[in-house]
C-alpha cells in the first residue's frame, strides 16, 4: 500500500503518495490558509483513499508530540493526527531533514552546479530560502547517508560592510533579533528592499517578494535591485559558513523554492564570490561544489525515503 507523504511549509502543503519504489506520484499542492490543519488538508487530498503509513515534513523543529509550524498557524498532535487519519504509522520530521534525504536521490538533471570542483568526502550541507530559511546537514556513515536536523536559519544575521550594518540596525528597530531568515527568505527580500529604501530616505510600499523581483527585473526600483544583489551575496556568505561548519566537501545544496523562482535575478556570480570570501579558507571553499536543486518536489522525495519504525 502507498505511503502518504507531505511537505508542509508556511504557504503551501504538498501532498503525494509513494509506492514501494519510493518515488512520489499524484502530487497536489494545497494552500495552508485554506485548511484549519493538516488532518483536514490530508483528508481533502486523499478523497477517501486509504493509507496505512504517513510521513509529514514540516517547517518547524519536531521534538515532541505537539508540533507548531514556525511560519503558519497550524499546530497538531502527532498521536491525534495518526488516530484521526486511521494510520498504523505516522511521523513528523523537519522539512529540511526531508530536503537533505532527497539529495543523494537527485538525478543529474535535477540540480545545477554553481562553481567548485568535484564532490568528495562524507558531508553535505543544505540551505534553502522559501517562506522561511531551512538548513540541514547530511553525513555518510558506512555507506548510508544520515540527516542532521538544524534550525540554522535562525542564527544571527552578520553584515559584511557598512551598508549591511546599517540594514541590520534598521531591521533591529523592527524585529529586535535579526536572523538570517529575516533577510534570506521571501519575506526577507521585502525586508531588505524596504530597509534599503529607508536608509536612502525613501518609503517603499511593497509587501510581496514577487513584486520586489518584478521591480528589480524591470530596473524601475533601485532598492529592489540592490535587495536582489545583496540577497545573492548574503546567501552565498551563509552557504559558505555552512560549508565550513560541516566541512561539506561533498557539496552544498540550495533547496527551497525562492532561488528557482528568482531565475536570472538570482546572481550566481555574486553568490559564488561571497561563498568563497572567507580569508584564509578561500582556497578550501573554492573547491567545494554548490548545486541549485531544480527538482519540483525534493521534500516529498525525502519524505518518501524516511525510514519508518517497525
Amino acid at each position: 500500500m502507498d505511503r502518504l507523504i507531505a511537505d508542509i511549509g508556511g504557504t503551501n502543503a504538498r501532498f503525494a503518495l509513494a509506492g514501494p519504489d519510493g518515488r512520489p506520484h499524484d502530487e497536489q499542492r494545497l494552500l495552508v490558509a485554506d485548511f484549519p490543519g493538516p488532518v483536514e488538508a490530508a483528508r481533502a487530498y486523499l478523497g477517501g483513499r486509504k493509507v496505512r503509513d504517513a510521513v509529514f515534513a514540516v517547517a518547524t523543529p519536531v521534538h515532541s508530540d505537539r508540533v507548531a509550524l514556525t511560519n503558519s498557524p497550524w499546530t497538531f498532535s502527532v498521536r491525534a493526527t495518526r488516530e484521526a487519519l486511521g494510520l498504523d504509522r505516522f511521523v513528523a520530521i523537519n522539512d529540511f531533514t526531508a530536503q537533505a534525504l532527497a539529495v543523494p536521490r537527485l538525478a543529474p538533471d535535477e540540480r545545477v552546479q554553481i562553481g567548485g570542483g568535484e564532490p568528495h568526502g562524507d558531508a553535505i550541507a543544505v540551505i534553502g530560502p522559501g517562506t522561511g530559511l531551512g538548513v540541514a546537514g547530511l553525513i555518510r556513515v558506512r555507506g548510508d547517508w544520515h540527516p542532521i536536523p538544524s534550525e540554522g536559519g535562525h542564527v544571527s544575521f552578520v553584515p559584511h560592510d557598512e551598508r549591511e550594518a546599517a540594514v541590520l540596525l534598521e531591521l533591529q528597530r523592527r524585529f529586535g533579533h535579526v536572523s538570517n531568515e529575516r533577510v534570506l527568505s521571501g519575506p526577507g527580500l521585502v525586508n531588505l528592499a524596504t530597509a534599503l529604501a529607508a536608509l536612502d530616505g525613501a518609503a517603499l510600499d511593497v509587501t510581496d517578494p514577487k513584486e520586489v523581483q518584478r521591480r528589480a527585473s524591470t530596473g524601475e526600483c533601485r532598492s529592489c535591485r540592490e535587495a536582489l544583489e545583496r540577497f545573492s551575496s548574503l546567501l552565498g556568505a551563509a552557504a559558505g559558513d555552512l560549508a565550513l561548519l560541516f566541512c561539506a566537501t561533498a557539496g552544498v545544496y540550495i533547496g527551497g523554492g525562492l532561488c528557482k523562482r528568482l531565475g536570472g535575478v538570482f546572481d550566481a556570480a555574486r553568490f559564488r564570490a561571497a561563498f568563497v570570501a572567507k580569508g584564509r579558507f578561500e582556497e578550501y571553499l573554492s573547491a567545494i561544489p554548490v548545486y541549485l536543486v531544480i527538482r519540483r518536489d525534493p521534500g516529498l522525495l525525502g519524505a518518501a525515503s524516511y525510514p519508518l519504525p517497525d
